[in-house]
């Protein structure tokens, strides 16, 4: 496993066991896939955090406090700011 700090220098084949905090509204965006819902949260561990775009389903999915595992994630950079994001092939997440 993969901790927060860890995952931000990291560019792909993520898997992190963190806990969500701060999640933000869910919000309906338009993307090249069509109309789908996104939602921004933070996951946490004890090597800090990192900020988790959840999309779709898994904007449903979690809670805060929720303890997730997240498998086959990859990092980009938005607004100077480190997102990691669930693959859309062989990513999962999971409410443990």
């Amino acid at each position: 496993m993969t901790t927060c700090e860890e995952a931000k220098q990291m560019r792909s084949g993520i898997n992190v066991q963190a806990k969500i905090v701060d999640k933000g509204e869910v919000r309906t965006v338009n993307t090249k896939f069509g109309e789908t819902k996104v939602c921004d949260a933070y996951l946490e561990d004890e090597s800090g955090r990192i900020k988790l775009t959840l999309w779709a389903d898994d904007t449903e999915k979690v809670k805060n406090g929720d303890e997730v595992k997240l498998e086959g994630g990859y990092t980009t950079t938005f607004r100077n700011e480190i997102q990691l994001n669930k693959g859309r092939k062989d990513g999962k997440l999971e409410v443990l």
